[in-house]
């Protein structure tokens, strides 16, 4: 049976816009599926930081040697997360735009979980190959001023491109994506929100 594992970026909880448009898969997706959703909040306190002990740790496991001490500790505590994240076959991340990019929580994620042998391979001819087999994703992505087609002045999307390219880059090829960008300078977001969540209601039905 697939199970599907829900991260949410957002620190924003029940006012969250992207958690809303979450909420609305998830429970067309429970309608056929049952209830076979976990969810993680990274806001929850237990990702673990990824800094000079995990740094190390990484290395050394580039290096084909084992981490130590420290090290070992940072290690552990990363590979915890990404056997958590491992265990699923179905993935919903609910992603709010950030300064044109995704939350920084995120950007932790992706880098305690992202490490040899885990999320990637990598050949020194042939490059990097994506170690995440047989995933499906469905993604989230929100923003209150960026919208296509509104101009350099209301921003630039980084958020999209560099999420959408982790996933294909660990090997996540099936990606489906819901956007829900309203303008705040406009009175009216009702319309953009309606179609968001229809779009993530028929979504959950048939992912």
């Amino acid at each position: 049976m697939s199970r599907l594992l829900h991260i949410s970026a957002s620190p924003r909880g029940a006012a969250s816009e992207s958690r809303a448009i979450a909420d609305a898969y998830l429970d067309a997706f429970r309608e056929i599926h049952g209830d076979v959703v976990d969810h993680h909040d990274l806001w929850d306190g237990t990702l673990p930081a990824f800094g000079p002990s995990g740094a190390g740790a990484k290395m050394a496991v580039f290096a084909g040697s084992e981490p130590a001490g420290p090290e070992a500790a940072a290690w552990e505590a990363a590979r915890a997360v990404f056997e958590r994240f491992d265990s699923y076959d179905r993935y919903l991340f609910s992603v709010p735009m950030w300064n044109a990019g995704v939350p920084y929580i995120l950007k932790q994620f992706i880098d305690v979980i992202s490490q040899p042998g885990w999320v990637f391979g990598f050949d020194p001819a042939k490059g990097y190959s994506g170690l995440l087999r047989n995933k499906k994703a469905v993604v989230i992505y929100t923003s209150a001023v960026y919208g296509e087609g509104r101009g350099p002045a209301f921003g630039a999307d980084f958020q999209a491109p560099y999420f959408d390219d982790w996933l294909r880059w660990a090997g996540v090829a099936d990606v489906e994506t819901v956007t829900f960008r309203p303008n705040l300078a406009t009175a009216d977001a009702d319309t953009g929100r309606r179609a968001a969540l229809a779009e993530a209601r028929e979504l959950g039905k048939r992912r």
